[in-house]
């Protein structure tokens, strides 16, 4: 009987969690990408140059990477509070007031997809890209990248 009970609670918890709850989804998607904002450090780049543009050059490189690493702490102390109770209510973003939903990039910096066979079609030359034989090193076949 316990051991019936056990698996039927893990089957309801699986199912709960794979039913496609789009808020969870979303919540969980935006937790993983404000997780890594450690990693990819657009909060503090950010920072410092909205310090140097608005306040001065100089303020950039010491108050700006400050204010800029404590942001990039708090985002993702966020991002892990949405990866840890995505499957939970409330699904819309938390602290908006203070940040973007969605991680931030420098004005500077415009972030795009890179240039492979995946997103790039073979409508101008006839050629893709991409890997000829993957798993050979060095087998890259890169003749007509232009991104």
């Amino acid at each position: 009987m316990r051991n019936s009970f056990s698996l039927f609670a893990c089957l309801v918890l699986v199912g709960v969690l794979a039913s496609g709850c789009t808020g969870a989804q979303e919540k969980l998607g935006r937790g993983m990408g404000n997780t890594f904002e450690i990693v990819r450090g657009g909060e503090t780049f950010r920072t410092m140059e909205n310090t140097a543009m608005f306040d001065s050059p100089d303020a950039a490189y010491t108050t700006g990477f400050v204010k800029g690493f404590g942001r990039t702490l708090a985002r993702t102390g966020i991002g892990i509070y949405e990866v840890v109770t995505f499957p939970l209510p409330p699904y819309r973003p938390l602290f908006t007031d203070h940040f973007a939903p969605e991680p931030v990039y420098p004005v500077s910096y415009k972030p795009g997809l890179v240039s492979d066979s995946i997103y790039d079609t073979d409508a101008y030359s006839g050629y893709s890209g991409g890997d000829v034989a993957p798993l050979v090193p060095g087998s890259k076949f890169r003749i007509f990248d232009t991104h």
